[in-house]
């Protein structure tokens, strides 16, 4: 049998258009897909076999321009340009053509072998919006084909027609139009580089990437434009063009449903209803998952107490010694126990209840009522989406603030995330709020709201502190697409979200509280002169501990709960026990009375909720920090940063008691 060829084909496009829709109807990969944008964050390929071609398929990250600076938009770009793909396919919505022309423009010029998939058809036609793709085609000088990948339409004749594109000689593209003299300097900037026309182009408008030279620098003073003055007429351009060749190849019809769209639109962006909105929404997020998660912890709790044993006692008789089996069980097999216990019912609920919202399209309109607020900070709008990511795991929000083009900006959005409570939090918030705060669920729920809130206006406040401080500069335009609504795909939802969220998360946090739960058991066990290490270390924390309204016990825990902040409720009970293991709670009524007797109110409650919430991100979270910035020094400003604004409000908060 003849032998087939292998090609290489990028995915390209905007991001929520579908690109990912694309890349798993066609390759049968199961690539996360989401309502908004800076979803993929990083390039993921698949393989199909079609047309006598073995075909690699690249999904890479969305991307506005060819032209931009995030880190995204870099890696894009940087696939592209660099030839390994014979073929690359830009995924356009139907619905939002014009905007996403411009991208294809220029991805056209770079490599001329271009395919145009017009997805989410069906979507634009429920609107009102008729997508012409031969006189698309006709315009753009490649090949247009019509999708519907949700619903497996128009994927057959794709794969043909990038067969047919890798098998064809490139088409003869002619470039967009510029202004004359610009077009002169864009051509003379080709020459000297050697390279295309995008490339030249990004080197008049002082790409930072791309080293100065002093050819280029007498170009510009040539013009007698400044880099900003360059980059706003090659823009213009290019959308100047999109207009007119979306304007050839589109028809409208009013429908019930594009009125809707406006209804909602004014109800969740108004300045006066979009930030009450959110409230709401969230405040019946929480509420739902501090009501319904009691009860299955509970049950899992007792399940894993009752295997504890069995586990005890089989080792007992298969003659393991005692210390083997404390270690084994009473140290990582309970921490782990207790994590799961806690951990899992809340992430079951919330972060369902949370991927509905983004699959439904309301996070960019969060991030679009929040702007203004993020604006007077000196942050960046997108700041709000990934501080909405810290809620379910700090680590993730931290990857999130790729999607922030301005390094300063994304710096800022690094360095605030953790004062948002994570998953991790939330359990001992809820908690402590619901044995001595609130007496019920919807109390509770009231009091995890105004702790969202709370981490809401600090890392605000924070944010332009740092922006009129360490990281000063201008706040940056950028683009903020608000997609169609979208009716969630609520049986993938519940399947993607309990395994790329929960499993995930909840199996990052076993990984970190296992070696954690061995160590608490030796500091509970090992005991020079009579006095265990983990009651010494509490003593020496006692000062500060008093201080901070709270004791040295607490303090400790948190230390020691820096793998997972899941584990800082039974290190306080087992310390309060003075047992050599973490303890098994059996309900929060017996908890609160051991808490009580060990010197906790009101006060040191309100003191302990508070350093919840703001103090240093879990170790996890430190790593990405690392990862992310590249730098010791930044890693240990978001360590300092919440650590600092939660002991001093903990004294604030004591010192005013005293007084009153």
């Amino acid at each position: 049998m003849k032998e087939k060829t292998e090609l290489r084909v990028a995915l390209a496009g905007n991001p929520n258009v579908g690109k990912s829709t694309v890349f798993n109807a066609l390759t049968g990969m199961d690539q996360h897909t989401g309502n908004w944008s800076g979803k993929t964050v990083a390039p993921a390929e698949g393989h199909l076999t079609a047309g006598g071609f073995d075909i690699t398929l690249v999904d890479i990250p969305g991307l506005y321009s060819l032209r931009g600076g995030s880190a995204e938009e870099k890696a894009a770009r940087d696939e592209i340009a660099s030839g390994r793909a014979e073929v690359v396919v830009v995924v356009c919505d139907g619905g939002c053509l014009q905007r996403n022309l411009s991208l294809a423009l220029q991805i056209i010029e770079e490599q001329p072998r271009t395919v145009i998939c017009v997805n989410l058809l069906d979507e634009a036609a429920a609107r009102g919006i008729n997508v012409d793709t031969d006189a698309l085609s006709e315009a753009l000088g490649v090949p247009v084909v019509g999708a519907a990948a949700r619903r497996g339409e128009g994927l057959d004749r794709l794969t043909e027609a990038i067969c047919q594109a890798a098998a064809a000689p490139p088409p003869e593209i002619a470039p967009t139009e510029l202004p004359e003299e610009l077009s002169a300097a864009a051509d003379r900037a080709c020459q000297i580089l050697g390279r295309g026309r995008i490339h030249a182009l990004r080197a008049l408008e002082g790409d930072p990437d791309l080293a100065e030279t002093p050819e280029i620098a007498q170009l510009r003073r040539e013009l007698g434009l400044d880099c900003g003055q360059i980059s706003d007429m090659v823009s213009l351009a290019y959308m100047s063009r999109a207009q007119r060749v979306a304007e050839a190849a589109l028809s409208f019809t009013e429908t019930a449903r594009s009125g809707r769209d406006r209804r909602l639109d004014r109800l969740f962006t108004s300045p006066l209803t979009g930030i009450p909105v959110m409230l709401l929404l969230l405040g019946a997020v929480l509420w739902l998952t501090v009501a319904g998660a009691n009860y299955p912890s509970e049950l899992l709790s007792r399940g894993f107490s009752s295997l504890g044993e069995v586990l005890s006692r089989g080792m007992i008789r298969l003659g393991a010694p005692s210390w083997l089996e404390g270690a084994l069980i009473q140290g990582v097999y309970r921490t782990l126990s207790w994590v799961v216990s806690v951990m899992l019912p809340p992430m079951a609920i919330f972060f369902p209840m949370f991927t509905l919202l983004e699959d439904f399209g309301y996070l960019p309109r969060m991030a679009f009522a929040l702007d203004g607020c993020f604006r007077c900070a000196g942050a960046c709008g997108k700041q709000a989406m990934t501080m909405a990511m810290g809620l379910g795991c700090n680590a993730c929000g931290v990857t999130g603030c790729r999607t922030i083009d301005s390094p300063r900006e994304r710096l800022i959005g690094i360095l605030t995330n953790s004062f948002m409570p994570c998953n991790g939090r939330f359990p001992v918030i809820i908690s402590v709020t619901a044995m001595f705060l609130a007496g019920s669920s919807l109390g509770s729920a009231g009091v995890v709201l105004g702790c969202l809130l709370a981490g809401a206006l600090m890392t605000l406040a924070v944010s332009k502190l740092l922006s009129v401080t360490l990281l000063k500069g201008e706040t940056s335009a950028f683009t903020l697409e608000l997609p169609p609504y979208r009716r969630p795909q609520i049986g993938r939802v519940l399947v993607r979200s309990l395994l790329d969220r929960t499993v995930f998360v909840l199996g990052r946090a076993c990984a970190a509280a296992a070696p954690c739960g061995l160590l608490i058991w030796c500091l509970a066990n090992i005991s020079p002169g009579g006095e265990s290490l983990l009651a010494r270390a509490a003593g020496a924390l006692a000062p500060l501990g008093e201080l901070m309204g709270l004791d040295g016990t607490v303090l400790l825990a948190f230390i020691l709960g820096f793998p997972a902040n899941e584990i800082v409720v039974p290190i306080i009970l087992m310390s309060y026990l003075s047992q050599g293991s973490l303890t098994e709670a059996p309900g929060l009524t017996e908890i609160r009375e051991l808490l009580i007797a060990n010197g906790w109110g009101s006060l040191r409650a309100v003191c302990m909720v508070v350093f919840t919430l703001f103090h240093f991100p879990c170790a996890t979270t430190c790593l990405t920090i690392k990862k992310e910035t590249g730098s010791l020094r930044w890693t240990a400003l978001s360590i300092a940063l919440p650590t600092l604004v939660g002991g001093a409000l903990c004294v604030v908060i004591h010192l005013l008691s005293e007084l009153l």
